[in-house]
């Protein structure tokens, strides 16, 4: 990566699509590198707007009612064993190595009111809110990787697969792919459909048979969708 170019980990790392091996090395970097930190706080704010974007969704009253019953049955006493000392001792160790690796670490730069010229407008990103109760997606597209990464996603039920789609101007869905059920989707997206991946293109989810639509185009009911907006 050139000094002109976007710093594709930190918007990553900030919108949560990352996991495994990536995740952790992305930490590593906030602990090392000062500017790499501040990019990622940067890009938190900017996502932000997005998420506040989203329209509030007013829980079912039968959810107060299953809290209410949970708090009225008595209370579980605590397992004992070796687990939870063992899982205290990994927890303490773990926060030592953390604060030993940040006093180490220089005096961190200050955090950039305004974005590096390179990030600004470099990628698109989208909160795909479902269309019933639950979080939104986050989805972010880097256009000179021509990948399309979304956070874990539960859309689909038992035998079915959630496909996501791209509605450009022309009104016309295209099939970007299907979702990994639970986990973190990373789309290769084909140099046709690029170019509909643009500001104000929408992004939609709709339940399929299992592998995917058959003919080409939605067959089933849209749960969630939102739109691109340069970030």
């Amino acid at each position: 990566m050139t000094d002109n170019e976007p710093d594709v980990a930190a918007a990553e790392l900030a919108l949560g699509v990352l996991e495994g091996p990536e995740r952790a090395a992305a930490y590593r970097r906030v602990l090392a590198e000062p500017g790499f930190a501040a990019e990622v706080e940067w890009w938190r704010d900017q996502f932000a707007v997005l998420v506040d974007a989203v329209p509030a969704v007013e829980p079912g009253a039968h959810i107060f009612a299953a809290v209410e019953q949970r708090l009225d049955q008595p209370t579980a006493a605590p397992r004992r064993g070796w687990l939870w000392p063992s899982i205290a001792g990994l927890t303490s160790i773990a926060a030592a190595a953390m604060l030993a690796l940040m006093v180490a670490q220089p005096e961190p730069e200050p955090v950039p009111t305004a974005p590096p010229a390179a990030l600004s407008g470099a990628l698109l990103a989208a909160a795909i809110a479902p269309t019933g109760a639950g979080d939104p997606l986050s989805a972010i597209f880097d256009p000179s990787a021509g990948t399309l990464r979304l956070s874990a996603a539960t859309l689909a039920t038992a035998g079915k697969s959630a496909e996501l789609w791209v509605i450009g101007g022309d009104g016309v869905p295209h099939s970007l792919g299907l979702l990994r059920q639970g986990n973190v989707t990373a789309l290769p997206i084909a140099p046709a459909d690029r170019p509909r991946l643009a500001a104000a293109a929408t992004l939609a989810v709709t339940i399929e048979p299992l592998g995917g639509s058959p003919s080409g185009a939605p067959t089933g009911p849209i749960v969630a969708k939102g739109t691109l907006a340069r970030t």
